[in-house]
């Protein structure tokens, strides 16, 4: 089923329902927005937009870690997990939300709270990384050249 929804990036839209995920509790600083909706760039990048059902002004730009992360691997608690119906990592997608400051070489991606999304339910949450090599600014394009140099 499709469904209308205006969004930030791209004004008035229609996504299938299977892009609307529930938040149960939100995520931090937006715990009373509880469904977001996961739609593509345009342009076929490794970016992706997490546009608040209900209030179009509200959208994040999100990536899948092992997009600019060779060796990212996700770890969060079983709990976590758990509240979006998942018994390992394997059975999550995994996000981060990107902040892209004036200068957008210096991008950065939250891996300390990562987003995970169970797609056989359509349950996410922002967990809450155990890694100690996870940070809130993760550099983008700093990961993207050591993972270049590495396959070199």
């Amino acid at each position: 089923m499709r469904v209308k929804i205006t969004t930030k990036p791209f004004g008035e839209t229609e996504v299938d329902e299977k892009q609307i995920i529930d938040f149960d509790d939100g995520i931090l600083g937006f715990d009373y927005i509880k469904k977001f909706a996961i739609l593509d760039s345009k342009d076929d990048s490794p970016f992706k937009w997490m546009q608040a059902l209900g209030h179009s002004e509200l959208a994040f730009v999100i990536i899948r870690p092992g997009d600019f992360m060779a060796d990212y691997r996700l770890v969060v608690s079983q709990s976590d997990l758990e509240d979006v119906g998942a018994e390992a990592p394997n059975d999550v997608l995994v996000f981060a939300i990107v902040t892209i400051p004036a200068d957008p070489a210096a991008m950065t991606a939250n891996l300390q709270g990562p987003i995970i999304i169970n797609p056989k339910n359509r349950k996410g949450r922002q967990a809450i990384s155990l890694s100690d090599g996870h940070r809130v600014r993760h550099g983008i394009l700093d990961e993207m050249k050591k993972s270049a140099a590495r396959k070199a």
